[in-house]
């Protein structure tokens, strides 16, 4: 085995291991700088702090809307459903106009703000970093909202999943565990 295939398959199997981790799935937004968006399907959302109201994604370093999300000073986060397995795919694609067939709503610094999804953040860019291959976006949340009633689109495994509440948690949300 060359030290290449090695390698891809050390990087598969972490991959695999990250898997094991369930996340949401959210589709990142911004203005292009051109009268129209960017927009990419993300598992790497995540909160960061509640005061100041910070959240966090990283975008891969040879995307093709790294320049467009870099220089747009804002972007919107809609957190998607389980009902939108099928836009997750479309925003995971390579298409030069992934909005055409997509109705949106206009946020704060003009951010892309898709309809039905669990939430939606808009953010201002308050910092970039260097992340290995990625680029991780700290985003100060200027807006937001939620809708309660929508269950989240998870992804794990390799797959789409739903999330269900836990047999050990009562309907108030007060579970019998430790939380953070």
């Amino acid at each position: 085995m060359s030290n290449d295939e090695a390698t891809d398959l050390e990087s598969r199997r972490f991959r695999d291991a990250l898997g094991c981790y369930p996340t949401g799935v959210a589709i990142i937004t911004a203005p292009d700088g051109q009268g129209g968006h960017v927009g990419i399907t993300a598992n790497s959302f995540a909160s960061l702090s509640l005061d100041p109201p910070l959240v966090l994604w990283s975008l891969d370093k040879k995307a093709y809307s790294r320049e467009a999300f870099h220089s747009a000073g804002y972007f919107g986060i809609n957190v998607l459903s389980a009902d939108q397995v099928q836009l997750s795919r479309h925003f995971s694609k390579r298409h030069m106009d992934k909005f055409a067939s997509v109705e949106v709503e206009l946020g704060e610094g003009g951010v892309a703000l898709i309809g039905g999804c669990v939430a939606r953040f808009e953010c201002r860019t308050h910092r970039t970093y260097e992340g290995g291959d990625h680029i991780i976006f700290v985003g100060e949340v200027v807006a937001y909202e939620y809708d309660k009633t929508l269950s989240p689109l998870a992804f794990t495994g390799g797959s789409y999943a739903q999330t269900a509440p836990h047999i050990h948690e009562s309907p108030d949300g007060e579970g019998d565990s430790d939380r953070d």
